[in-house]
């Protein structure tokens, strides 16, 4: 595709916060892994190797977090995962013999029964229950360009210092190494959240590349002569990549992008919610409590309530996601021509989307993607997939810039990981943050049991740093559950902290909260050096 119009850089932020609860035997939010594994991650992996296999000219940036990468090849949570799946493939069993293949939950029932066996076979049998081997194994073979993120999904801009900011990116290169065996060449920032100098602690751990939203570009020092169609370069050297609005758009919303059609899956109306109590509770987790199971018979229907939802028709779904793959690619080329007449070299269009959009939020979201790579692939000559990494080797000019501090939240920049019900967060942090580097400076050859000490204390501090906690607050969903977290974790670092203080270091607790922890095992203290 040398003569193309235009190119694209389609971007899927692969992350969830990590959890992992030994301590009890199921645990709520551990579904959160379990269910975008089942129906995000599997897809996608499912489609990349299908299009391989088909030989198709396609390209996908995906990050993938240090702590997705962790929980995906956790032993325990793999075992578990396994127990999750079992479990609901035996509902799925139940729900096909009640209900008559003529029928319309009997249809779908059938599909998911299909569909779990499926999804079984290729996470136990192809890769062992090791999905990160997977992920990997994408990337070998040439159309996946995987780059890292900060070490726990922490919002550097909200940091108080540069050590705990550069401590986040070490962690989040380091990481990607082990888990992929190569350093990364590009970084998504958490949140896409970016101030001026942060350029220069990625340079310094060798990333070229990381992502905005498109206002830090817009509005940044000088105003960026291509637009939003271009990346811009840091005063470091590393390259910006702003986000395209019009795209995003397009499959964000859900009442003007495409997951809100009615013709797809609705996701609030579940089984879990539906099903006589007496007969759902040996699905759920051991406290009773009435959650969802992913067992969705309904389709958004339109501006009705939930309860009058129509029945989904899984096979209309797949026609309609193939639809609209169609005007998806047939926009983006519209998009590049219309831009390309007033550019120096082709446009780029930066699609940068949160991977569990894709099959967990929108079901057929997969199916979407899949659709549109393949077609691209292979319809048209006027668009090429790219990533940011082949557009950085054509070496076109590119024109330095300062951009904007920004995030990608709602607004743009901090509102939602700082407001009047989580700024109380960060005096804590804060503190932490300061206690932590006076370990390191007071101890830089630290060996032995106190060695371990400030290890752990830096994992500690790590995982409170995540901004998953504060954004759980703003959103009001697991308030409680994130709250716990944040002070389990800024408690254990100062436990550690006082210990090392008065010289009482004591290895059981450590070995607890490690086991109980037990990312980053390799990573010590000089992080933070």
């Amino acid at each position: 595709m040398k003569h193309a119009t235009g190119s694209m850089a389609l971007v899927l932020h692969a992350h969830l916060p990590y959890v992992r609860h030994p301590e009890h035997e199921d645990f709520l939010e551990e579904d959160w892994l379990f269910e975008a594994i089942t129906e995000t991650y599997v897809p996608l992996l499912q489609a990349f190797e299908r299009l391989d296999a088909e030989n198709l000219d396609y390209r996908v940036t995906m990050s993938v977090t240090p702590p997705l990468a962790a929980m995906l090849a956790d032993p325990l949570l793999e075992s578990r995962y396994e127990r999750h799946l079992r479990k609901l493939r035996d509902l799925i069993d139940r729900e096909v013999a009640a209900h008559p293949d003529t029928s319309e939950i009997g249809r779908s029932a059938r599909f998911y029964q299909g569909w779990l066996k499926d999804t079984e076979r290729y996470v136990r049998e192809r890769w062992g229950g090791n999905l990160r081997d997977a992920l990997r194994a994408a990337q070998e073979r040439g159309h996946i360009e995987l780059v890292t993120c900060t070490a726990t999904h922490g919002l550097l801009p909200t940091m108080s210092s540069v050590s705990a900011q550069r401590a986040q990116v070490k962690v989040g290169v380091e990481s990607y190494r082990r888990a992929f065996g190569r350093p990364p060449r590009g970084i998504w920032l958490a949140e896409c959240g970016w101030e001026p100098g942060l350029d220069v602690l990625l340079a310094q751990s060798g990333i070229e590349y990381f992502f905005t939203d498109s206002h830090a570009i817009t509005l940044g020092d000088p105003r960026p002569a291509l637009g939003l169609y271009a990346p811009v370069s840091t005063p470091s050297g590393v390259y910006a990549f702003p986000r395209d609005i019009e795209s995003s758009k397009q499959v964000w919303s859900s009442k003007e992008g495409y997951p809100g059609d009615e013709w797809y899956r609705e996701f609030y109306r579940d089984l879990g919610y539906d099903a006589d109590y007496d007969y759902i509770r040996p699905f759920l987790h051991d406290d009773g409590v009435r959650r969802g199971v992913g067992v969705k018979y309904h389709r958004v229907t339109g501006d009705v309530p939930l309860h009058e939802k129509a029945y989904w028709d899984v096979d209309r779904a797949r026609k309609q996601a193939e639809l609209h793959a169609g005007n998806f690619l047939f926009n983006r080329q519209a998009q590049v021509r219309w831009l390309a007449g007033g550019m120096d070299r082709p446009p780029l269009i930066v699609s940068p989307y949160d991977a569990e959009l894709y099959g967990h939020w929108w079901f057929e979201g997969t199916w979407f993607l899949e659709h549109f790579l393949r077609k691209a692939a292979t319809v048209q000559d006027e668009l090429e997939l790219i990533s940011p990494g082949d557009y950085i080797d054509r070496e076109w000019p590119v024109q330095e810039q300062v951009p904007n501090m920004s995030t990608w939240g709602d607004e743009g920049y901090f509102r939602v990981w700082l407001n009047g019900d989580n700024a109380w967060f960060y005096r804590h942090q804060h503190h932490a943050e300061h206690r932590m580097e006076g370990l390191a400076r007071r101890f830089p050859q630290a060996e032995g049991l106190l060695k371990e000490a400030i290890a752990q204390a830096t994992r500690e501090l790590m995982l409170a740093q995540s901004s998953d906690w504060a954004f759980i607050v703003s959103m009001g969903t697991t308030v409680p559950y994130a709250v716990r977290r944040f002070r389990e974790h800024i408690a254990n670092f100062h436990v550690i902290a006082d210990m090392i203080d008065e010289n009482r270091i004591d290895g059981d607790v450590l070995r607890r909260m490690r086991e109980l922890d037990p990312i980053f095992g390799w990573m010590d203290h000089s992080v933070f050096l």
